[in-house]
């Protein structure tokens, strides 16, 4: 139902219109038009809220309350903004995930009857965003719409500030992973549906008619000027040109304009990226910690990029890692051109990111020239960077002179300078332009006539003043005449009472003071009212100038378009050269062979953060056709989530295009990345952390296929001992026998490294550890074969066990073992009692565990380091049975 201002309850009253005043009800009129959108009605130098509005707005933006008059009987709650101030309000808005309908005068004050005409001139949503000082430059911004069909999900999503648009269908399963993917600032989603979205994303509800496919695709087709939509290859979609249909109405809607930037729709299908889930996202921290931090973090460690554009992109590829090679592996090519041995490239390199450093936001600024909301700064800033072009090819010519690289030639030749738009802007936009368009001084000299002669009018006001006071002096012989000016009477001759009497007949009385009288003469009158004008009269050429320069940049949008991608991906490409040459990574190397060959492997982001000289212990890793599945044993600490969560970033880095931290890389296909990581519960929606567990690993079982790389660490920790390993031991079989991925598999419970007997694609790698007195030194190396204990009450004394507890431990392991050796399937370990009696408990009458342990060991079946390792274990059990003496 269309709401009125008569019925509106959101506005604070229900009363008729004709009881409020003329202004409240052109304010309801529009409030009606926009009930649930805060209203921001401009009036002088403030932005004005009234009733719940203004009521929700004071405590949102802690802003002062009050009351204005009254209307229909009743006070006006009221609160309001300065007009200066209004983007830092805006900003706290729209981080409050709360949208606003902004509302600006349209009418002429002088010639209006009643309030001045007013409309809605842009509605500013979370996923709307435009104005530079309400973005994150390092981040896109967009708005998704959402329509689901039976199984299928239909998403469109557009980034409005860059004129981006794309649409997707995906199995209802995948929407989660999608969603997570492309990271929505707001959904819009039909008013029925009621499909789980995205957690904390800003949602928007439109009728179920705005999701129509038929209509959507006539509007579509209408906006390209298409009679189809076959050529962007998405005349087969249904529900996704549906939410494209809506999405587009809704953008359009809250600028209140059409958006000539979209002048595409693309087709995006998951297959194009390596799958990542929300759980390997957030384990693998590729843009925040798991504690939700910036840094430390991969994107923090690469974004050494020197323009907003390029750190975009960055966050696009390491959340879009490509699953064909042939881009990335263009992209390696480009960075190793970039890196070229010789000094000479190296140089160009650096030359290269200096000149990038000074390239502006052209992206978005483009966007904001195509929704005519560009401001002055926005064009200078275009125009010294369209400058700066020829000098960002230069180096770039020099670079492939030396190193022949496809893409990069490819960027150099979407950098031509667009003359037409930079001529225009050198000659049109004055060099150091005011902050705001009504502050004048926008529009550079020379460009107009008419606006020259009127600000030659403002500035030469003066010397006229000088040259007319001469003048009436010799005319009238008073050398006392002043020729003056104040804002309240405007111009005026002064003449003292005693020459008032000698005053020319030309002259006209304005204004008698006690001891002087002022007047006003045809001529002068004629200059004041051009003088008193010209202001005005400039400033509004100079808008209409302005506009005019807008208008004809819309042309260049395309160009412009593809300038800022060549940029962006430069810069990307400049800033993994620029980390792989600081931080000794190599180029990869992709193969059709099934596998993943990593020699010299580190975690990226762990080894930026080691001081004091500690290196990172480098290790290998190699996973083939013939050996899927590695089983990682070792003690807590001693390394194996991060060698695990290294081989995945290692993985992901080469898929989108960067060089990787390791000495050699040689990666198979991949289709998707897994990872079941960590310990976690979801409260919120009733799930334990042993429950969070097992839905991550269900999902792994499946969708993992013979080409995705799977992390699994500790599996079956979060239940009982028995049932843990029986969980483990059947995950670890299927992962083997049916899915067949490229698996690192964790676990504490070395009875699963028997599996290696019975599967000869199963190998067993350990993290090495040697025990040093009652302590331990993790040795973090990765070495062949199962580890022979984990070291769980060390690694206890290191985070500060009391002692006692620590002997009472050792006493009851060494019984647990005695146990186990009697009957491994023994289920009641405990023989009861506290610490304090198992501390004074009698010696047991069976041997000396050391000695039990000495006679299971086969002298020529171990290696020299694992005899060191075992001399090291009877040497604790004899200290743990002499501590407990």
């Amino acid at each position: 139902m269309t709401r009125t201002p008569e019925s509106t309850a959101s506005a604070g009253t229900t009363e008729p219109a004709a009881k409020h005043t003329p202004m409240m009800v052109q304010y309801l009129g529009l409030k009606a038009q926009h009930p649930d959108t805060l209203l921001l009605y401009r009036m002088g130098d403030f932005y004005e809220l009234f009733y719940e509005d203004a009521e929700k707005a004071a405590r949102l933006l802690d802003i002062t309350l009050t009351a204005r008059g009254q209307s229909a009987g009743r006070p006006i709650p009221m609160a309001g903004v300065p007009y200066h101030s209004l983007e830092q309000y805006l900003a706290k808005l729209v981080r409050l995930g709360e949208s606003a309908a902004i509302c600006e005068q349209i009418g002429d004050p002088a010639t209006s009857k009643g309030p001045v005409e007013r409309a809605v001139t842009r509605v500013i949503t979370p996923g709307t965003l435009t104005d530079a000082a309400l973005l994150d430059e390092k981040r896109d911004t967009l708005l998704l719409a959402l329509c689901v069909e039976r199984k299928h999900a239909g998403l469109a999503w557009l980034n409005l500030a860059s004129g981006e648009f794309r649409v997707s269908e995906v199995g209802i399963e995948q929407l989660p992973a999608t969603l997570e993917r492309i990271r929505a600032a707001e959904i819009v989603l039909p008013e029925g549906l009621t499909a789980p979205v995205a957690e904390g994303t800003a949602l928007t509800r439109r009728p179920d008619w705005h999701f129509d496919a038929a209509a959507a695709t006539r509007e579509l087709c209408a906006h390209f000027g298409t009679t189809s939509l076959a050529g962007f290859g998405a005349d087969g979609l249904k529900p996704a040109l549906g939410a494209a249909g809506a999405l587009l109405r809704y953008a359009q809607a809250t600028q209140a304009r059409a958006l000539p930037h979209l002048r595409a729709l693309v087709v995006e299908s998951d297959e194009t990226y390596l799958g990542l889930d929300a759980a390997t996202r957030r384990n693998l921290e590729l843009t925040e910690t798991l504690r939700g931090q910036p840094a430390p973090t991969l994107f923090s460690l690469l974004d050494v990029c020197v323009t907003a554009m390029g750190s975009r992109c960055l966050r696009h590829a390491l959340h879009h890692p490509l699953r064909s090679p042939e881009i990335p592996a263009a992209r390696h090519d480009a960075v190793a051109a970039l890196l070229e041995d010789g000094n000479a490239p190296q140089r160009q390199l650096g030359l290269l990111r200096k000149t990038l450093a000074g390239i502006g936001d052209i992206e978005r600024i483009a966007g904001r020239i195509a929704l005519f909301s560009a401001r002055p700064r926005d064009l200078s800033a275009l125009r010294d960077s369209l400058a700066r072009l020829p000098a960002l090819q230069a180096p770039l010519t020099g670079i492939l002179a030396v190193a022949p690289a496809p893409l990069l030639a490819a960027i150099c030749a979407d950098l031509d300078t667009p003359a037409a738009a930079l001529d225009l802007l050198t000659r049109a936009i004055a060099a150091e332009p005011a902050t705001l368009l009504r502050e004048g001084g926008v529009i550079a000299s020379g460009y107009d006539a008419e606006l020259d002669e009127l600000r030659a009018i403002n500035d030469d006001c003066g010397a006229f003043l000088l040259a007319l006071e001469t003048r009436e002096r010799e005319r009238t012989g008073i050398s006392t005449l002043k020729v003056e000016y104040n804002r309240v009477h405007g111009f005026y001759i002064e003449l003292s009472k005693a020459n008032a009497e000698r005053a020319p007949d030309d002259y006209r009385r304005r204004q008698t003071l006690k001891n002087a009288e002022r007047y006003i003469t045809p001529e002068l009158k004629a200059f004041e009212d051009k003088a008193l004008s010209a202001q005005d009269r400039a400033l509004a050429r100079e808008k209409m100038l302005f506009d005019g320069v807008l208008s004809e940049l819309q042309q260049a949008l395309p160009q412009l378009a593809r300038i800022a991608r060549a940029v962006a991906l430069l810069d990307m490409l400049g800033a993994f050269a620029e980390v792989a040459l600081a931080r000794n990574y190599c180029q990869p190397q992709f193969s059709d062979a099934p596998g993943l060959l990593i020699e010299g492997g580190r975690h990226p982001v762990v080894e930026s953060q080691l001081v004091d000289g500690k290196s990172f212990i480098a290790n290998d890793l190699r996973l083939e056709e013939s050996r899927r599945l590695l089983l990682v044993t070792g003690p807590n600490m001693g390394g194996k989530s991060t060698y695990m969560r290294q081989n995945a970033l290692i993985a992901l880095l080469a898929h989108i295009g960067s060089f990787v931290p390791a000495s050699r890389a040689v990666l198979g296909p991949l289709d998707r990345i897994f990872t079941r990581i960590g310990a976690s519960d979801d409260l919120a929606s009733g799930r334990s952390t042993f429950m969070v567990e097992m839905t991550e690993a269900a999902a792994i079982l499946h969708h993992a296929s013979d080409r995705s790389l799977v992390l699994m660490d500790e599996i079956g920790r979060g239940t009982s001992t028995f049932d843990g390993m029986a969980l483990a031991y059947a995950i670890c079989r299927r992962l083997i026998e049916k899915n067949r991925c490229l698996t690192l598999f964790a676990t504490h419970y070395f009875e699963l490294t028997l599996l290696a007997n019975e599967y000869a694609e199963l190998a067993n790698v350990h993290l090495d550890a040697v025990e040093h007195g009652e302590g331990i030194v993790f040795l973090h190396a990765v070495e062949e074969g199962p580890a022979n204990q984990s070291y769980g009450i060390q690694v206890a004394a290191l985070a500060g066990i009391p002692a006692p507890v620590l002997r009472a431990a050792r006493r009851q392991l060494r019984e647990f073992e005695e146990r186990a050796a009697i009957n491994p399937l023994q289920p009641d370990l405990f023989s009861g009692g506290s610490i304090e009696t198992s501390e004074s408990a009698p010696a047991t009458s069976t041997p000396h565990p050391a000695l039990l342990r000495l006679a299971a060991t086969d002298p020529d079946a171990l290696t020299p380091r694992q005899a060191l390792d075992a001399l090291y274990a009877l040497k604790a059990l004899l200290d743990a049975d002499h501590d407990g003496c």
